[in-house]
């Protein structure tokens, strides 16, 4: 039976009555929504060092750079599972279960360890496959296997670490945790890329050293006085439920590989119709990250009071913060990327270089593109905090169907047709209007708002509530 006592995010009114405390949700988001600002300057940081070396460097880098985030995200799906069975646990009050869920973590991804060597075994073959020119393709090879094959598991470990810390509602720990890896990243990148003279793969491995940093520093946190004492973390590594975390956790990892996916075919075919379409494009979704890193955070937070709400039994209350999370993210990312759209006569020209010939053209499609662009944001925020509630609920199944449906069997063959002119695709069976990349972003806001709203329609179809009784975290033993 459920208490007012176990409701996150909750304040009584005047009346007595229950009412969404949103001064929580910030409290509880806000780390949240500057961790993934931290995580793109992290990002930033790789790019800026590798463009150091040459162009063919960042050419490298960008022709494998969403194979190495798919893949990882693809698999990582198994730490992802920690916040959702950390705040159901935590909101049952099983505190120990709820550190035991992050032990499953790790115990995880420490079995995809071979999965993540197999990857990196196959990155010739599969940049074979790129066509790159001889240069280019050996310095993507020398990237790849340390960032794959020892990074991946290491980002896994570490996710599951900060998955606990947010599933409990400690995310002040998660940007400590976020801000020491920025932070080493830095001299670490110096140190193997040049001092070491490893190049291309010293990038790599200054990533890898950052992450095995900031793992010491979850471990450290995770193992401290206070984190035993509530959570008995020091314990619990002895029962772990690794079955359960592959079962829950591998579906998220194929919807978020599915959404990406569909977004680099998407970059890459506006690419390949045009310089002007592909440049038009990447300053466009660079200005809109503005809205949709901290967006992420917001809808993080979602896992977890749904899945406070949850544990505790509350599946009203679960239903409340959850609606009142998708508000917030969908407002939130829709009125940022106005903004955005509003001040563009201003902010474009500054991306844009006024000597290039090409200048003009790209100004003058980047225009319709952003205000595009704005109208994706709000219904990309409307998915995000859809489905990241929805995993807080344990429902992951069917989102993650939904997802990949309508990202590669609507959004990628959408955007062909509506992009390219005839016989200039990439493939002769679909049909050809030649819209350029007016038709790509149209395509795109076509998926978004399907994706949106049918994942809208599973969470307030209520089916989750008959999913957490079965899958959420096991009793205390």
């Amino acid at each position: 039976m459920s208490t007012l006592a176990h409701r996150p995010a909750q304040r009584i009114d005047k009346s007595g009555r229950p009412q969404i405390d949103y001064r929580a949700i910030v409290q509880l988001s806000g780390p949240l929504m500057i961790n993934s600002a931290v995580q793109s300057v992290l990002n930033l940081t790789d790019t800026w060092f590798v463009s150091q070396l040459s162009t063919n460097a960042t050419a490298a880098m960008a022709a494998i750079y969403w194979i190495v985030l798919c893949s990882i995200m693809l698999l990582g799906g198994v730490a992802m599972a920690v916040q959702t069975l950390a705040a159901q646990a935590h909101g049952a009050g099983r505190y120990a279960d709820a550190s035991s869920a992050a032990w499953s973590g790790l115990y995880a991804s420490l079995l995809t360890i071979p999965l993540f060597i197999g990857i990196g075994f196959l990155g010739a073959p599969l940049l074979h496959l790129l066509k790159l020119s001889p240069e280019v393709q050996q310095l993507a090879l020398s990237y790849w296997w340390p960032r794959m094959a020892v990074g991946g598991p290491i980002a896994l470990v570490a996710w599951s670490l900060t998955g606990f810390f947010n599933g409990i509602g400690r995310t002040r720990v998660t940007l400590w945790v976020t801000v020491v890896m920025a932070l080493l990243n830095v001299p670490f990148n110096q140190f193997f890329m040049f001092s070491l003279g490893l190049g291309m793969a010293g990038s790599a491995w200054g990533t890898v050293a950052a992450q095995i940093v900031g793992t010491l520093v979850s471990l450290w946190f995770f193992l401290g006085k206070r984190l035993r004492r509530g959570y008995h973390t020091h314990q619990t590594w002895r029962r772990p439920a690794i079955r359960r975390q592959f079962l829950l956790g591998l579906p998220m990892g194929l919807a978020s590989t599915a959404d990406l996916l569909g977004l680099a075919l998407f970059q890459l075919m506006l690419v390949t119709e045009s310089a002007t379409a592909g440049a038009a494009t990447q300053i466009v979704m660079m200005l809109t990250s503005l809205a949709y890193l901290p967006g992420i955070g917001i809808a993080l937070a979602g896992t977890t009071l749904v899945g406070q709400a949850i544990g505790a039994g509350d599946v009203e209350w679960a239903r409340r913060t959850g609606n009142a999370i998708i508000r917030l993210t969908m407002g939130f990312m829709g009125a940022i990327g106005m903004l955005l759209a509003l001040v563009s006569p201003w902010l474009l020209p500054l991306f844009l270089n006024a000597t290039d010939p090409l200048t003009p053209d790209v100004l003058r499609l980047a225009t319709p593109l952003i205000w595009m662009a704005a109208c994706y944001q709000a219904f990309d925020g409307l998915n995000l905090s859809a489905s990241f509630c929805l995993r807080g609920a344990s429902d992951v199944h069917v989102p993650a169907l939904i997802v990949a449906a309508l990202s590669w069997g609507l959004w990628v063959p959408i955007t062909h047709i509506l992009t390219f002119a005839p016989g200039h695709g990439w493939v002769d069976f679909l049909p050809a209007l030649g819209l350029g990349a007016i038709g790509g972003w149209v395509a795109s806001v076509l998926y978004v708002v399907a994706l949106g709203s049918s994942l809208w329609w599973r969470w307030q179809s209520g089916r989750w509530q008959a999913l957490h009784s079965s899958l959420s975290a096991a009793p205390e033993r």
